[in-house]
């Protein structure tokens, strides 16, 4: 096609080619047809692929410098992540699954605002009323108002809360587990299984500090989720005795590090000193997990661990623009089009991320080395991987920035009467 085309335009004012040029109209027409009907116009899989591999992005500073990570940690399993992206900036056995006590609150929480009227009348059952200590101490048949519950549960972390307000959005304490379950499969945390909601030692429930720090980076985009876990005190009564309680934030983080938003304390016997914290200054959202922080009487190793790790997140790291939107890639010329010519790739996407002066961004673009038309504005016809240190981070498509029509036996059967007829096929 790309040849009659070209000869077309070369010798189409004389009489010997007008009557060629019929000819193999017909024909190529015929041949045209037979192919438009397969539709094998894109070859991408049989061309080659042009690469542009480990296309480094230059930092500011000393690249050679390695920054020493947080080493005197006493968690056993910590993970530091940027909550913007979910990129993890430091782990210690972040993916190994352990217990996490009460910072399964935090699921707890987050299913009730997503599910439940927060004005609700929770009445009190005979279980939820036997749960150990640490306990708001309400008795069955009590009622309390569902919005009231959750300052209890997260402020002071009472496990008989927990159980009420499982009981009332879930039905049952295993029906809310599966609205736990199911949710944090739809975040990602596929290494999570929640069996209580207040996070008392039971078989089989389990996480990782990597799940718990994607759940919460989550959990603290949620505006209501913030103004009950920030609240220094809340208090409120029973609705049929009157009864008047008045809780009080135990969270130490919150009032002692610029720029923390919280989260979540916890202790087992089992999972032993938890604690999820996050702060932000800013560009910089960061979520720390810390779990089996030390046993009693450690209690405040959970602190200092929680403060080093988001001092290195805060101290080490830098929000980089890595990849502009509307950034232009290699030409790719387009065969068999009538506008002729080539596309340019573009990317649709800002990419920013925090790095470190010594980290590495690179690129890996991938393209075909032509296209065959049609193809359409905005169409995808390649890809570009970002890499950190080496490891892959996210891959966005390129698109086409313009549209490319195909030639056709009907296209050339007009020019062929235009130029020699002066007629306009339709």
């Amino acid at each position: 096609m790309s040849f009659f085309y070209c000869f077309f335009q070369k010798h189409r004012n004389t009489s010997l080619t007008m009557c060629l040029l019929m000819v193999f109209a017909i024909l190529t027409g015929i041949l045209v047809y037979s192919k438009e009907n397969v539709r094998g116009v894109k070859t991408h899989q049989k061309t080659n692929i042009y690469h542009l591999a480990n296309e480094s992005l230059p930092v500011d500073g000393d690249v050679t410098k390695k920054d020493l990570e947080p080493s005197g940690l006493n968690a056993k399993y910590a993970l530091l992540m940027d909550a913007s992206n979910g990129r993890v900036l430091f782990e210690k056995e972040g993916y190994q699954k352990v217990p996490m006590a009460s910072t399964t609150k935090i699921m707890t929480l987050l299913i009730t605002l997503e599910n439940a009227n927060l004005q609700d009348v929770v009445t009190v059952s005979d279980y939820a009323s036997s749960m150990p200590d640490v306990q708001l101490n309400i008795k069955t048949g009590e009622q309390y108002i569902l919005s009231d519950l959750l300052y209890s549960l997260m402020l002071e972390s009472h496990n008989d809360t927990a159980v009420a307000i499982a009981e009332h959005v879930g039905g049952s304490v295993e029906g809310f587990a599966t609205m736990m379950n199911e949710k944090a499969k739809e975040i990602g945390a596929y290494d999570t299984n929640f069996v209580t909601p207040n996070g008392l030692d039971a078989e089989g429930h389990y996480t990782t500090a990597y799940d718990m720090a994607l759940i919460s980076s989550y959990a603290i985009k949620n505006q209501d989720f913030l103004d009950i876990i920030q609240k220094a005190s809340h208090t409120f009564h029973e609705q049929t005795t009157g009864r008047s309680f008045t809780v009080n934030n135990k969270d130490k983080f919150l009032t002692s590090y610029d720029g923390a938003i919280g989260i979540k304390t916890g202790f087992t016997n089992d999972a032993g000193y938890c604690f999820v914290g996050a702060a932000r200054r800013d560009d910089k959202t960061l979520v720390s997990v810390v779990l089996a922080s030390g046993w009693p009487p450690n209690k405040s190793y959970k602190w200092k661990d929680t403060h080093e790790l988001i001092d290195y997140g805060m101290n080490h790291y830098n929000s980089k623009e890595i990849l502009s939107k509307g950034v232009t890639f290699q030409e790719i010329p387009v065969v068999d089009s009538i506008e002729g010519g080539v596309i340019k790739p573009y990317v649709n996407d800002t990419v920013s991320l925090l790095v470190k002066e010594d980290e590495k961004i690179s690129f890996d673009v991938k393209l075909p080395v032509q296209l065959n038309a049609p193809v359409q504005k905005g169409e995808t016809i390649g890809k570009i991987t970002i890499y950190v240190n080496d490891e892959k981070y996210k891959v966005l498509p390129l698109y086409s920035n313009e549209e490319k029509n195909r030639i056709t036996y009907k296209y050339i059967l007009k020019q062929i009467c235009y130029y020699y007829f002066c007629v306009h096929s339709s």
